[in-house]
């Protein structure tokens, strides 16, 4: 069974649009297609509290949380706005991802 398509991959530079780290902007670290989730680096940053295991310290330890795949839109890096992204076929016959607004390609 194939996953769900989502409209940011890993490494790319996201915006949140929505919540409380609205405007935030960071490198996708992890994506969650089940849960329609990615973290994002720097945003959404929680708390937990962790026991000692093992050689690991325990504490109170700060970590990215995730934010849901609608609330953040994908950094454009020639218009530097958050842009939404059409698919268009390249001369070789591969798909790539495109700005709508400046038609730059964020698959290299």
């Amino acid at each position: 069974m194939l996953g769900k398509k989502l409209h940011v991959k890993k490494n790319d530079t996201v915006v949140v649009i929505a919540g409380k780290d609205r405007s935030k902007s960071g490198k996708v670290i992890s994506i969650h297609p089940k849960k329609d989730g990615v973290i994002v680096e720097g945003v959404n940053v929680v708390k937990r509290h962790q026991k000692p295991r093992g050689s690991e310290q325990g504490g109170i330890l700060e970590k990215e949380a995730p934010v849901h795949i609608s609330n953040v839109m994908l950094l454009c890096g020639k218009c530097n706005k958050p842009v939404r992204t059409k698919t268009t076929v390249l001369e070789d016959g591969k798909k790539a991802r495109c700005c709508v607004k400046c038609g730059e390609s964020f698959d290299k």
